[in-house]
Formats: C-alpha cells, structure tokens, sequence
C-alpha cells in the first residue's frame, strides 16, 4: 500500500509525525511525505522535524504565503502533478489548513481515497477559513478519524455514513506522550530566568484576533492587567508582530514597546518563535496559558494546565467539558476576571479525554491495513 502523507503548516508536523512512526513498522507500507510548504521558515521547520525525529520531506511543493484562493489552487495544480506521478492507494491529511482540503479535493477528483485525521470537529463559525477547510475536507473524505465524540455526532448530521467514522483518539496527544521526557530536559526556563508555576504563556495569531485592530487592542489591554499579577511569556508569531508594527501599538502599550525594543523591565517577555520540545517545557510548566490555538487547547489538558482560549467558540469542546479549557472570548474584563481566579487557585489535573493515550496512530494504521486487506479502497480511477 502506497500512502501520500501531506503537511503544510507546523501543526501539521506533530500530528503527522507519529503517523509516519507507525507506518514504518509495517513494510507493507511505503509512504511518501509530501510538505506543501504553505507556511515556511527554514530554521522554524527543521528545528520541528529534528525535534520530532521527522524524516526529511520527499518532495517539497514550495508554495509559500498568498490569498486563501491562491494558496488552494497552487498547492492543487502542483500536488496533481504528485498523484499523477506516483499513482499513492491513499491520500492522508491532517488537520485543517488549505493543504489539507486542496489535497484532499486533488485526490478524489483523481479517484484516490483521503484519509482525514482529526476529523469531525466543528466551531460553527463559517467565517474561520479552517471551518470550511474542515466541513469540505470531511464531505469528500473516505476515511474520517476523529478525536472525541462530538465529532461523531457533527458527522452524522451532516448526513456522513458511520461506517466511514472511526474513533481513535489524538495524534497530537501521541507526540506530546512520547516527547515530554524528552522536552523535561529542556533548558528554556533557565534561559528565560523562569521558575516553574510562577509565569504564564501566551500564544496569539488568529487573522479573527489581529488582523482587526480593535479586537488586538482589547486583548492587548487585558495582557496589560494580566501581567501586572505574573509574568507573561510570547513567543511572538510573526503575523501578530507585522501588525503590532501597522496598528503602531507599541506605541499605545509600554510593556510591548520594551519589548520590541528588547530593553524589557516589564512583566511581559516577548521570545522568538520556539522549537516543540522547548515550547512543550514552557506550558507544562506553566500556571497558565493563554491562547487562540486549537492544539494547545488539547496539550494543555492533557498536561492539566489551565487554558483561557482567547475566542468566541472552540472545535474541541471535549477540552471544556472534561478539560482544562475556559473560553473567555476577547473582552479585556473577561479575560482579566478568569486568569485571576486561575491564579488564585492551586488547580489538580483532570483525567484526560478517553482514547487520548498515545495509542491513535497505531489504530488508524491497523484500520487502515485492515480495509485495504478487504478491499474496501476504491479503484482508482
């Protein structure tokens, strides 16, 4: 069986890199890592791939940044190339960027089956484009492999059969299982001059968040109070620094322009962009993380941090009905009101969601071997 894996952003690295472990077992397998390099930056994506031992691409699309429309029908016109090439058995994404769907539309428009890993979830917000990267992903794809079982259900409404549905847990949390030993030798709080509980993180650079000034701008204002009660770390991601600079608030906020101008006395601490096993040290051992990203939603409950997601809605509500995730949204006073009542708190870890167990990639390949073994692909056309 010849499988196409697919990445094109660095999410995608942790959830495909336990894949890719798994596969290598079977020599029944051979597979093939295709990076469309959606998102690319030399240094941030090795330092990824030595971190979670990911074998070097074999073929690299090189598409780079452009409009959402751009993006999809390069990565498309460049990845059929690919298929017609290599003629795979399988096409398998992950996630929900536009290399996923672009890939996944490629793929079956040629008559080869997708594989969608973390499939099913759902913020009901059609105005993210990794919402309607995600419905379009799943409407088309032969094998749906979900995270919890909201998912499940959000399938089964919009009308998928459930024998394409498979519950096999979380290739994100496979990775962080298998790195944290790794990542507790990690001596970024050292050089950071960081003590363990005593900081918070924040991740920040959803287009919803900073492309829109006002909506920066409150965030903003509550970091300000925020950091006044404990340390605040970013590891700045380089869209929310761009319009930082356009907006000019560093200008409006001394904490930031300290920061920016690397002169900080603050109580905030702007970083570069971190390697996996390093940042996996940051929020284990933080009291906090404040944050619009989906993954960390799941890291952190799983490591029983406390996680104030910074958005109106969450895809993963598995995170606040048996997590550690509180979706406060973007007003400063709501965010203010629950990182001090986390801060007051000496918060105990919750059990982690069911079947999030670093078992996840060894149950889709053993789907997947098994389906190919009763000849449940289709024919390629």
């Amino acid at each position: 069986m010849k499988i196409i894996n697919v990445v094109g952003a660095r999410p995608n690295f942790m959830k495909i890199a336990p894949l890719i472990e798994e596969m290598k077992k079977h020599p029944e397998i051979t597979q093939i890592l295709v990076h469309t390099e959606q998102h690319y930056d030399q240094n941030m994506s090795k330092l990824f791939f030595d971190d979670l031992g990911l074998p070097k691409p074999n073929i690299n699309l090189r598409i780079g940044s452009g409009s959402h429309a751009e993006q999809t029908a390069r990565i498309m016109i460049e990845f059929e190339k690919v298929l017609l090439r290599e003629n795979p058995d399988l096409t398998l994404v992950v996630g929900d960027v536009n290399s996923c769907v672009a890939c996944a539309l490629t793929s079956i428009k040629l008559g080869i089956p997708v594989a969608h890993v973390e499939a099913g979830l759902r913020s009901f917000d059609r105005t993210m484009p990794e919402e309607i990267n995600r419905i379009v992903t799943d409407a088309i794809s032969d094998f749906l492999f979900i995270t919890e079982k909201s998912a499940k259900d959000n399938l089964l409404r919009e009308g998928k059969l459930k024998e394409k549905i498979f519950f096999t847990g979380n290739v994100m949390i496979d990775t962080l299982l298998k790195n944290k030993k790794k990542s507790d030798a990690s001596e970024v709080l050292s050089k950071l001059n960081l003590k363990p509980k005593e900081y918070a993180v924040l991740t920040l650079h959803r287009p919803a968040n900073v492309d829109v000034r006002e909506n920066l701008e409150r965030i903003l204002e509550a970091l300000e109070e925020v950091q006044k009660h404990i340390k605040i770390v970013y590891p700045i991601h380089p869209r929310t620094k761009k319009m930082i600079n356009e907006f000019r608030m560093s200008k409006t906020f001394s904490f930031l322009d300290d920061n920016l101008t690397k002169n900080s006395n603050s109580s905030f601490f702007i970083t570069e962009p971190l390697g996996y096993l390093d940042f996996l040290k940051l929020i284990s051992e933080a009291k906090l993380v404040l944050t619009d990203s989906g993954g960390i939603q799941e890291e952190t409950t799983v490591l029983g941090v406390p996680c104030l997601t910074l958005r109106k809605n969450t895809e993963r509500p598995i995170t606040i009905k048996g997590g550690t995730n509180i979706l406060v949204g973007t007003q400063k006073d709501k965010i203010v009101k629950a990182a001090l009542s986390v801060l007051a708190k000496n918060n105990r870890p919750k059990k982690s969601p069911e079947k999030w167990d670093g078992l996840a990639s060894k149950r889709i390949i053993r789907i997947l071997l098994e389906q190919y073994e009763l000849n449940k692909f289709k024919e390629k056309g």
